[in-house]
């Protein structure tokens, strides 16, 4: 009998999954309305997050939220939930603005509304460079403030980063000691 209900579990968790990723939100949201009231069905984490992603596409952020704050989900499940999670915030916050989010709206609703510790490891994600990329940069920089492009891509492959990355790190830098130069006269070389 257990091992029955473990594999009807197993299998709903299955279908789930396949569901969500053919991208059918009436087809899974069908299939998890026809699912028996058992607790343990019902608080398998497949359902869980099969129910969290119906609820964003309907655009039930309330129940969204809900579903993402009361149950711990496994880490691998993470980025995907933590994704719905943000865009959720991001919608309503256009929705009451009028108008598409920047990036620095976008921040704004992140430092708003922080990813609950229920799909949140709880260490601090940060956009910035790993020190290591910002030391040879900092060293670069002190020799020289203006790569060539050639050395932009040199210095892209020696840190990890995009030649992109590296071009605007370098820009805004010159940009930063600019404006410390004009606020104390001082130029700025660390």
């Amino acid at each position: 009998m257990i091992v029955d209900i473990i594999y009807v579990i197993l299998q709903v968790a299955c279908v789930c999954e396949v569901l969500q990723q053919s991208g059918n939100m009436e087809r899974l949201a069908r299939f998890l309305w026809s699912l028996p009231g058992c607790e343990k069905l019902q608080k398998n984490e497949s359902v869980l997050k099969a129910k969290a992603v119906v609820a964003f596409h309907r655009g039930n952020f309330k129940e969204l939220y809900k579903i993402l704050e009361s149950h711990q989900f496994s880490p691998h499940n993470h980025p995907k939930l933590q994704a719905l999670w943000l865009k959720a915030h991001y919608i309503e916050a256009e929705k009451l603005r009028g108008r598409p989010l920047g990036a620095v709206g976008k921040y704004r609703v992140r430092r708003k509304f922080p990813l609950p510790r229920t799909i949140w490891d709880g260490e601090e994600t940060s956009y910035c460079f790993k020190e290591k990329s910002r030391t040879i940069l900092r060293d670069w920089y002190q020799h020289n403030p203006y790569p060539s492009p050639r050395e932009k891509r040199e210095l892209a492959e020696a840190t990890g980063l995009t030649t992109t990355q590296v071009s605007n790190w370098f820009k805004n830098r010159r940009q930063r000691d600019r404006a410390a130069e004009q606020k104390d006269g001082q130029p700025r070389r660390e």
